[in-house]
């Protein structure tokens, strides 16, 4: 019987015309994720990360094969044990929904939308999308719990609907009455979710006139107008106004264009039916376009700032305006200024389609960790869809690419939390269309001066305002009651709305306590924080955080200060647990009464904040109330919770690659563990910048061993991700530290990772330095396996500049110093670089010589990473001798190992490999399987090589196309 899906609104499947019963919420939610993306392979990681956010639990990865098999035997009840399923199908270290459009709504939905572009009449093209409109029945996944379908995998088939309902509108107005009417209904509905879409609302009129409801088209251009005034404050866009005008004067005719006056159109192809096309990128592939939405959640007790707002919305920019416009807002921490950015961001974030950019720059960090311009520019390339490997190296040329990226977009971008106007100036972008907003406590003069910036200083709320926020909090009977006690209360917080945040949370989870008791506490106390000197508002702050601490028990009291030494910016449960010296089971529950009191925020599930003005209050009370003993010690028990962590993940991943040994964790010190490859890879990713932050944070403070161990542990790691500046700044802290404190052996790793990462910038003659410098200090300590590993990055060297004799010369210095270390799997794997080093030399004979030695030592060793990378690097050998069939077999044997580890970089590597030796062999359909799968992976993981990958199937097309119209003038000749 027939089995169909569909994810066009509730998630559901049939057989036949029985419905299958899909199970609990995750493994719904699940096969939702899986269908939106039917045959691309979605790995494990991304999974987990889609169901459980940050921090899944450790059994997360088994969930999910439990989830999966579950599906499995729902869908297919009849499929015996290790059986291949018909729809889901393991690869690519994930899985993926094998469907067609006969079985999956969302493939016929694209197959008609397909089928519309290639159209030739209007009609015909708005007939078939009508048809694919009809496939909806809500939201993309309705009914999958909220937090999963927040994922943007969701809403880019959300997206597709709109912009179909568009299309339709714009082809209605060509195809005649009737066919608009029916356009008509996906339209309403459309324009009814997406009430603040002016272009949208404007085909909503268009068509509307278009069959013969003027008078309703004109009332809902009034409707719209009212709409955008009273909840933006803004008046309608050229959009709207020329399609009122249109309706006006009757000129919604055939061949118009629906929404712009002057006809012109926008970059990119038509369609036979007039209609833009994204343009294809080489090889077929339509480019996906980055769309981020990083706005922060908008605070539902949102008071006040009228005057504010409306100056805002006359800096709005128009369609022409002729600069990026600025605005700079400033005033005490506490005051409300991100809460203002961010409520205005949001009622404005419709007039920016290309999306938004957020960051916290943490300028006024208590721990002085704040984020610099070149990292906030790294996660805005990130968010904007560049792979970290194709990040420029100075900020200089991060900017100009940045730039270039919003080059005629609209967007809109918080700076949040900015210390001075340099700090923000490389994250401005250079064309007009964009809109910025910084937030600050310094009155940014450069910004104002240099830049054009509107400045806007916050003060504290006004008493009506203050007392309409405590009235949201705590209901307009309670303020009602006690208006005296109300008055003084915000009399006693001078309108500063985190006090009043903080004393309001304190009322509401006492609804017994009278207003007036709390008011003649917060006036009984009168220190002032000495972050505000001399600020009235600020003194009542802090008696509002006291009479919060107070009421903690004393477990909680002694975590919310040890807290305040955590240098990142969110703090997983084991690191809480780190710094108290204590259990996760003992303090999840503290934490859970820190949060409750409104002294932390849960960020993300597991993971915990606070406003910088708790987190220096924390700083405090730690300073007055901690002995500086068991201040060092918590965070010395910090840093060896993230440097063991970080150990225990890198031994997951490669167990046989070399690494430092490290002196057992301090008493009391939360170790994270890992199962399997995936979850290691994740931890590693979730607390990247913690770890750079503690890095940094005890280079700074401690100057212990920890500063250049933890450099050393994350070394290859932030390798392999393409995490290059990060490397150098990490590695020269390193270096910094182990010279201060006259430690050899760090100076030694220091000096050697310096020059890996400087070799990989191309930065030549320093990365020479840093490698003899390291090759001496190793020498001196009596390490050979340390001067064996210089040997070979002293060798990758020589082969990037082609000076081959010089890199076997070092490898054989290497292999002498791991014979003499005892280190067997090492030797295996200089053998194997010396025989890649033959390979580039021509002398392929030699290289199966001595990558087949070093596949016998690591199959000896149980190196699995060795043995892939020996079997790739033979099948390499094979393929230059014309050896095409042994080429094969050894890449199939290293494709094996490197799915089962999971290494998908090296995955792709070896399948790109097969492609060329498939295509040498003339099979290029072959070929063309093959290197599609390594660019699936590639394009998933952001590599720089895609690119070349995808140059051979666009070669491999166009040699085709050539035959094929070669072929057919023979056919004409005869």
């Amino acid at each position: 019987m027939h089995t169909r899906f569909t994810v066009l609104g509730p998630l559901r499947a049939w057989r036949g015309e029985i419905e299958f019963v899909l199970g609990p919420p995750k493994q719904r939610a699940l096969l939702a994720f899986l269908l939106t993306q039917p045959g691309h392979p979605v790995a494990v990681h991304e999974i987990v990360d889609v169901l459980w956010g940050q921090n899944p639990p450790d059994s997360a990865v088994n969930v999910v094969h439990r989830h999966i098999g579950a599906l499995r035997r729902c869908l297919e009840p009849e499929l015996p044990a290790r059986g291949t399923s018909r729809w889901l199908l393991r690869g690519s270290g994930g899985y993926r929904f094998e469907a067609g459009p006969d079985s999956l709504d969302l493939l016929r939905f694209r197959q008609l939308r397909e089928r519309a572009a290639e159209a030739l009449r209007p009609a015909d093209a708005t007939e078939l999308l009508v048809e694919a409109l009809n496939l909806w029945r809500g939201p993309a996944a309705s009914g999958i719990p909220p937090e999963v379908r927040a994922h943007p995998a969701f809403g880019v088939v959300d997206g597709e609907h709109l912009a179909t309902v568009k299309e339709a509108a714009d082809l209605a107005l060509e195809a005649g009455r009737e066919l608009g009417a029916r356009v008509l209904v996906p339209l309403r509905r459309a324009a009814a979710h997406h009430p603040l879409d002016e272009a949208l609302q404007a085909r909503l009129i268009l068509t509307l006139a278009a069959t013969g409801h003027q008078a309703e088209a004109l009332d809902v251009y009034g409707a719209v107008r009212s709409r955008l005034d009273e909840d933006l404050g803004v008046r309608p866009g050229p959009e709207l106004q020329t399609a009122q005008r249109r309706v006006l004067t009757r000129a919604y005719v055939p061949g118009q264009d629906p929404v712009t006056a002057d006809g012109s159109g926008s970059a990119g192809g038509t369609t036979g039916a007039g209609r833009r096309t994204p343009a294809a990128e080489p090889g077929g592939r339509t480019p996906a376009v980055v769309v981020p939405a990083q706005l922060p959640a908008e605070s539902r007790s949102f008071t006040g700032r009228a005057a504010e707002l409306a100056r805002f919305r006359d800096l709005l920019p128009g369609d022409a305006a002729p600069t990026v416009v600025i605005s700079a807002i400033g005033g005490m921490a506490g005051v409300g200024k991100t809460t203002l950015a961010v409520h205005w961001a949001h009622r404005i974030a419709d007039r920016f389609p290309d999306g938004q950019l957020y960051v916290d720059l943490r300028g006024f960090h208590p721990t002085g960790t704040t984020m610099s311009a070149a990292e906030a520019m790294r996660s805005f390339l990130d968010a904007l869809g560049v792979p970290a490997q194709r990040v420029p190296a100075g900020l200089d040329a991060q900017a100009a690419l940045y730039r270039s990226l919003l080059a005629r977009r609209r967007m809109l971008i918080v700076l949040d939390n900015a210390r001075d106007t340099e700090h923000v100036r490389p994250l401005l972008p250079g064309a007009p269309g964009c809109m910025v907003v910084v937030t600050s406590r310094s009155q940014l003069y450069g910004l104002v001066a240099g830049e054009g910036a509107h400045s806007v200083t916050l003060d504290v709320l006004g008493e009506d305002d203050a007392l309409r926020f405590l009235s949201r909090r705590l209901g307009s009977e309670r303020i009602a009651r006690e208006p005296d006690a109300a008055h003084r209360i915000v009399a006693a917080c001078g309108g500063l709305p985190l006090a009043l945040a903080i004393v309001g949370a304190r009322a509401m989870v006492n609804p017994t306590f009278p207003l007036s008791g709390i008011a003649a506490e917060l006036t009984e106390g009168g220190d002032s924080l000495q972050g505000f000197s001399g600020e009235a508002p600020a003194a009542d702050a802090r008696s509002a955080f006291s009479w919060s601490y107070e009421l903690l028990s004393p477990g909680a009291a002694r975590v919310f200060r040890l807290l305040s030494l955590h240098p990142g910016s969110g703090c997983s449960v084991a690191a809480a647990a780190s710094l108290a010296g204590q259990r996760p089971a003992q303090v999840r529950p503290l934490l859970a009464e820190l949060t409750r009191a409104h002294l932390l925020s849960e960020t993300v599930p597991g993971r915990f904040g606070c406003h910088e003005l708790l987190r220096v209050y924390g700083a405090e009370l730690s300073d007055a109330l901690d002995a500086p003993a068991e201040q060092r010690a918590a965070r010395h028990r910090l840093y060896d919770h993230c440097l063991h962590s970080a150990h225990a993940a890198d031994s997951t991943l490669a167990p046989s690659r070399e690494r430092i040994d490290l002196e057992p964790p301090l008493p009391g010190t939360e170790v994270s563990r890992f199962l399997d490859h995936a979850a290691a890879a994740e931890w590693l990713e979730a607390n990247r910048t913690v770890l750079l932050a503690v890095i940094e944070q005890s280079a700074r403070l401690d100057s212990g061993r920890q500063t250049w161990q933890s450099a050393a542990t994350i070394e290859l790691y932030l390798d392999r991700n393409g995490h290059r500046q990060e490397q150098v700044a990490v590695q020269t802290m390193a270096l910094t530290t182990a010279r201060r404190l006259g430690d050899p052996r760090g100076q030694a790793h220091a000096h050697r990772a310096l020059g890996f990462a400087l070799g990989r910038l191309e930065r030549r003659e320093e990365a020479a330095d840093h490698l003899a410098r390291a090759l001496d200090l190793f020498a001196r300590l009596g390490d050979p396996a340390g001067q064996g590993r210089v040997h070979r990055y002293c060798a990758f060297l020589a082969n990037a500049q082609g000076r081959h004799e010089e890199a076997l010369g070092h490898y054989g210095h290497a292999d002498a110093l791991y014979r003499e270390a005892g280190r067997r799997s090492a030797q295996a794997s200089v053998a194997n670089e010396v025989g890649w080093t033959h390979i580039l030399t021509g002398d392929h004979r030699k290289a199966l010589e001595e990558c087949g030695r070093a596949l016998m030592i690591h199959q000896e060793t149980g190196d699995r990473n060795g043995e892939a990378a020996a079997w790739d690097s033979l099948g390499y050998a094979h393929h230059h001798l014309h050896e095409h069939d042994r080429a094969l077999e050894c890449y199939a044997h290293a494709l094996r190992l490197y799915r089962a580890i999971r290494d998908r970089s090296l995955e792709a590597d070896t399948l790109a490999h097969i492609g060329t030796t498939l295509h040498a062999a003339g099979e290029r359909d072959e070929a063309a399987d093959a290197w599609r799968q390594a660019l699936d992976i590639l394009d998933a993981i952001g590599h720089p090589d895609a690119d070349e990958v995808r140059a051979r199937l666009t070669a491999l097309a166009d040699a085709g196309s050539d035959e094929a119209a070669s072929r057919h003038e023979g056919e004409r000749e005869h």
